[in-house]
């Protein structure tokens, strides 16, 4: 285990203004590097004695189980890091795609964003597009070339690549640091601006004077006094560099790189650009209030975790005001609205928690025991309420059916289930009144495998996976006559009514329509609505395969009735037993629920999605090109080939595809499939 005494004996570093705070965010693909680099940061900071190892379990944020299982980061961990006085909360996010709601919060909540990249693998298509969301959201970005000391590609290879991946134009990517090499070794770097060796002592790369001459005019092409000095040839000082240096970050016209190993180059360096060159929360604007500490309350919150040992820990976002222990707030979150108080606070490092007096407008901060909190939900001031758009969350579209291991799990399951949704805005949990399953649905195997894990390492609660069905109905395929009749008699009262039916199918959609057509009281009239009871009972249970009978018009032409035995009860029963033997002398047929599916995906993959689509019984309704290089497919499937399409799609498209589906209606089902579906009806 890493040693962390460092992380215990000292106190949780403190803000006593916004503008010693930077909320910084570090994103990218699985298997960059990103969770190695927060380790290093926390060593050069003295927060831990020795950077953890991933592969060692180790590390301060990924301390989960299921995290150090797998080796990688399955939720988003920040850590309260302090560097020249400046409180950084370094947020750390999953790389894998299937934990894109947690990078999303990250995002939201940091006022600056690092992409850590490879240098031995390609840059991912979901790195580029997370690149595109903060590109139109404004935030300031810079980028770690990550793992050159096992490189397959030089600095300046990756920086290209960077370049043409991320659609950069001239002079707004730049080294910000040099790398220096011990033979192959990189052993440190040197600042293009200050001058500064970082690391061991090396030899820097005959290209770096001219990397710090591209630094600089870059850094020089938005101020026209030092274009001008730059121009006059003038030797600029390194303090009015590192101010062009923050306004051209600030306005999202240049974004530096840093060089970085796995042994901490690079970590020191991006620590002086995250507290000399980030801009502080008071720079942000994007819809939240001024960063005022002395103003109204506004925070919002960002993500819940659950603890067995300690509870609900919320981490929360202050954009406006101070929190304090013991104060009153509103907590607003859909249709939502109460107060609460405020018990201690925390700052969060990783999984521990260290006292805090307060926040102030800008920081981050956990808050225990709010028990109805929620992802995106916001405290404020009791009686000055507020607003703050929630982030963009993926929907989860991959189906998992779960049923309880024992009668003890299935007493927890539903509470289990309720805290599990609130914690995590990426899973949604369906109870199917057609199919009788209760499903969760994830935005990938990854994930289901996460929450599968949390039901029963937090919940105390124990599922097991079944087979996902897809609701289902029976239809007929031609008109029917059917004969129910209902004769007991066992002492007293007897049971008696004969119903005699006809049933004919209705377009799709239309459901169950009655009509009765009686002469003559053969069914008394009080009984009549008995007889619809009784169909409508029937439908529900289905004829054929048990799955819900619709689309049909059921018309009662006559029957029986007894004076004395005839009852409510006994002419829905006979109503059942007609409409069941009205289906055995005709086809039932068996419909399936089909979605509207819209796919967006690089041309070049288009003819692959086509193909799975049309092996999938998919019918193309058109393509279209939205922008150049993209295109958006519209197509109709039957739900029952997308149980896995998510992960398929995956597969298929390199991870590039956006997807997104919605019911439309049911068809009858192919009769080769149909054949196979033999559950039996209901009684």
């Amino acid at each position: 285990m890493p040693d962390r005494t460092a992380a215990r004996s000292r106190q949780a570093p403190v803000a006593d203004s916004p503008d010693r705070i930077r909320n910084v965010v570090l994103v990218g693909c699985s298997g960059t590097g990103k969770t190695t680099l927060t380790e290093s940061l926390a060593a050069a900071t003295g927060a831990v004695g020795r950077a953890g190892r991933t592969a060692e379990g180790t590390t301060v944020s990924d301390y989960e189980e299921i995290e150090q299982r797998h080796q990688r980061s399955v939720q988003l961990t920040v850590l309260a890091l302090e560097w020249n006085g400046i409180k950084i909360n370094l947020i750390d996010t999953p790389g894998h795609p299937d934990f894109d709601a947690e990078v999303r919060a990250g995002v939201h909540a940091a006022d600056a964003a690092v992409f850590v990249v490879s240098s031995t693998d390609p840059i991912s298509a979901a790195t580029q597009a997370l690149w595109r969301e903060c590109e139109e959201e404004n935030i300031p970005r810079a980028i770690v070339v990550n793992k050159l000391d096992i490189a397959r590609r030089s600095f300046d290879e990756v920086l290209t690549e960077c370049h043409d991946a991320f659609g950069l134009g001239p002079d707004t990517l730049r080294a910000l640091c040099y790398p220096v090499y011990d033979g192959d070794r990189p052993v440190g770097s040197i600042g293009l601006l200050t001058g500064r060796h970082y690391g061991e002592p090396g030899s820097p790369s005959p290209v770096s004077q001219e990397a710090r001459e591209a630094l600089v005019e870059a850094i020089s092409g938005q101020d026209d006094t030092l274009m001008e000095r730059f121009v006059a040839g003038e030797q600029l000082d390194t303090a009015s560099l590192e101010e062009g240096l923050t306004r051209e970050l600030l306005s999202c016209a240049l974004h530096p790189a840093i060089p970085a190993t796995e042994y901490g180059v690079g970590a020191v360096e991006l620590l002086e650009l995250i507290t000399t060159g980030f801009p502080d929360p008071t720079s942000r604007a994007r819809g939240a209030p001024a960063c005022d500490p002395d103003a109204d309350l506004v925070a919002q919150v960002v993500r819940v975790a659950g603890d067995s040992y300690v509870g609900r820990i919320s981490l929360v976002r202050v954009y406006s005001g101070t929190l304090r222990p013991d104060s009153i707030v509103g907590l607003t979150g859909g249709d939502r609205d109460s107060r609460e108080r405020i018990p201690a606070l925390t700052s969060p490092f990783g999984k521990q928690q260290r006292p805090v007096g307060e926040a102030v407008a800008g920081d981050l901060v956990s808050v225990g025991k709010l028990a109805t909190a929620q992802p995106g939900d916001v405290l404020h001031d009791p009686d000055h309420p507020a607003h703050l758009d929630m982030w963009p969350v993926p929907t989860p579209l991959l189906p998992i059916a779960i049923e309880a291991h024992t009668r003890t799990d299935d007493d927890k399951l539903s509470q289990a289930l309720s805290r599990l949704a609130a914690e995590d805005p990426g899973v949604r949990v369906e109870h199917n009144a057609d199919t009788n399953q209760i499903v969760l649905w994830c935005t990938g195997e990854a994930h289901a495998e996460l929450v599968l894990d949390r039901l029963q390492t937090r919940h105390g609660v124990q599922v097991d996976p079944v087979e996902y069905k897809v609701p289902l109905r029976e239809t007929f395929a031609g008109p029917a006559a059917g004969h129910g009749r209902l004769v007991k008699q066992s002492g007293g009262h007897g049971q008696y009514a004969v119903v005699d039916i006809e049933v004919e199918p209705l377009p799709i959609g239309s459901g169950v329509v009655f009509t009765e057509k009686v002469v003559g009281g053969a069914v008394p009239r009080q009984f009549i609505p008995s007889v619809e009871k009784g169909i409508d009972t029937q439908a529900a249970k289905g004829v054929a395969i048990g799955r819900p009978l619709v689309d049909v018009q059921v018309t009662l032409v006559d029957g029986k009735a007894h004076s004395v035995d005839s009852s409510d009860a006994a002419f829905q029963a006979a109503a059942g037993l007609a409409l069941r033997d009205a289906a055995a002398h005709t086809t039932v047929r068996i419909l399936e629920p089909v979605a509207a599916v819209r796919v967006i995906v690089p041309e070049e993959f288009l003819g692959a999605v086509l193909g799975d689509l049309s092996s999938r019984r998919g019918r193309v309704l058109g393509t279209e090109s939205p922008e150049p290089g993209i295109a958006l497919l519209r197509a109709e499937v039957p739900e029952i080939e997308l149980s896995r399409y998510p992960v398929e799609l995956r597969a298929v498209t390199q991870g590039t595809a956006e997807f997104a589906r919605m019911y439309i209606r049911h068809e009858p089902m192919p009769d080769a499939l149909a054949a196979r579906v033999t559950s039996p009806p209901e009684s």
